[in-house]
């Protein structure tokens, strides 16, 4: 009798959620070694059913944490009554692969959002985005899970609106890729700002208008020099207007975070524009330049190499706005940008960065092709260096210097894959 008793006792007394952490460990070193357990133990695990179609000692750890709490949980519901055991284990296992599917949109999702206005660019299909690929189907559309760290206000919600909203965050016209992120806290802040609007913030009215006439003077304008001189070589905006916009806004919040100062460095795509409708150059200027009846600079330097300087008004008061002189050299500017901001830093004794913000502007082809750019970003977070943080805008018109063939340009799927190296956010916007 108390053989039998003891069998027992080890047949069931493991299964208690108290002894999880030590299972989970005892299951962790199985698998490393067999052998490092004791032999019943080691019986044990060699007769776990198999998973997936997966051999014995390749089940996964989360699913063997699914096995003994479902195991606990079903002999506690069936003791009581409540529930059949066999469905409570069924909806709880669907659970664990609606987290899983939300996981892989926060992770693939860009890989399918619509990025490219010219449909040039061929999107493969990514396996572990549809619902099958994670044992789920359209009959559990109607079916209601939790939402997890989903930030879509709803702590449960039918799987059918998860799924609509993780396509409209992830999946529609802006590509988040931030889960390469290390930082947690840094991961949740993008995440629950991306999920809590579901990609489509709404403005207010008077954001709207604003941001209608950014984008009508910076269309305006490209149309104005267009049709005025015709076959001159300008470095036109076209197609990429909302730079303006973009730019204006990030002026007026990094003011009012207090931001006194901003460098802003770019090549040619889109300078004069910037030059104009940001940092308020007369454009009566421009035109005699281009006409003609003004010299650039006593160098010969041209239109789109140059320089300007101005004040704005921001929420946080007047801040300084610099852009840098940039010749044929393009990507070489980083570096002066943020040697520029690092010594007006030193200048305001700001050793966190808060006072002045490098903004840099790229082209697509450039930022993948030239070395400087990595070289910029290994150096950014050195002592010697480091300027508290850049944002990074690239300016992708599909045509690149000499081809718009991504097999011909580089050997990532983006050209900004190279700033992953320092766990940056990238945000892919049409």
């Amino acid at each position: 009798m108390q053989e039998n008793n003891m069998e027992l006792l080890w047949r069931t007394s493991h299964l208690s959620g108290g002894n999880l952490v030590y299972v989970e460990h005892l299951y962790d070193s199985y698998l490393s070694d067999p052998n490092s357990v004791p032999e019943e133990w080691r019986s044990y695990f060699d007769q776990l059913p198999r998973v997936n179609g997966y051999s014995n000692k390749d089940v996964p750890h989360s699913t063997v944490r699914e096995q003994f709490l479902h195991i606990s949980k079903n002999k506690a519901l069936s003791a009581s009554g409540t529930a059949p055991a066999s469905a409570v284990s069924e909806h709880e296992q669907k659970q664990v692969k609606v987290l899983q599917l939300i996981t892989a949109y926060r992770i693939r999702g860009h890989q399918v959002a619509k990025l490219d206005p010219l449909d040039l660019m061929k999107r493969q299909e990514i396996e572990d985005l549809d619902l099958s690929y994670h044992g789920l189907s359209e009959a559990d559309l109607d079916t209601e899970f939790q939402t997890g760290s989903l930030a879509f206000g709803d702590e449960t919600l039918p799987l059918r609106e998860i799924l609509d909203g993780l396509k409209s965050t992830y999946c529609a016209s802006i590509g988040a890729e931030y889960m390469h992120i290390v930082d947690t806290k840094v991961r949740s802040w993008f995440q629950a700002r991306l999920e809590s609007v579901r990609g489509k913030p709404d403005f207010e009215r008077d954001t709207r208008i604003h941001l209608l006439e950014r984008l009508s003077a910076a269309e305006g304008l490209e149309k104005y020099l267009g049709s005025r001189y015709p076959g001159t070589k300008r470095f036109g905006l076209e197609g990429g207007e909302s730079l303006i916009p973009l730019i204006d806004e990030l002026i007026q919040r990094a003011g009012g975070y207090g931001a006194k100062e901003i460098v802003i460095g770019m090549a040619h795509r889109g300078r004069l524009n910037v030059l104009v409708n940001t940092l308020g150059k007369n454009p009566k200027d421009l035109f005699d330049e281009f006409d003609g009846k003004k010299l650039v600079d006593t160098s010969g330097d041209v239109k789109y190499h140059q320089g300007f300087s101005s004040n704005v008004m921001t929420p946080g008061g007047e801040a300084h706005l610099a852009l840098s002189f940039n010749p044929s050299h393009l990507e070489i500017v980083s570096p002066v940008v943020e040697g520029s901001v690092r010594a007006r830093q030193n200048r305001r004794e700001d050793v966190v960065g808060n006072t002045v913000l490098p903004i840099i502007m790229h082209g697509d082809a450039a930022f993948a092709g030239q070395g400087v750019v990595m070289e910029t970003f290994q150096m950014s977070q050195t002592r010697g260096y480091r300027t508290g943080g850049s944002v990074h805008i690239v300016i992708n018109n599909q045509v690149g210097f000499t081809t718009n063939k991504q097999i011909d340009a580089r050997s990532t799927e983006y050209c900004t894959d190279v700033a992953k190296m320092i766990h940056a956010p990238i945000l892919h916007v049409n």
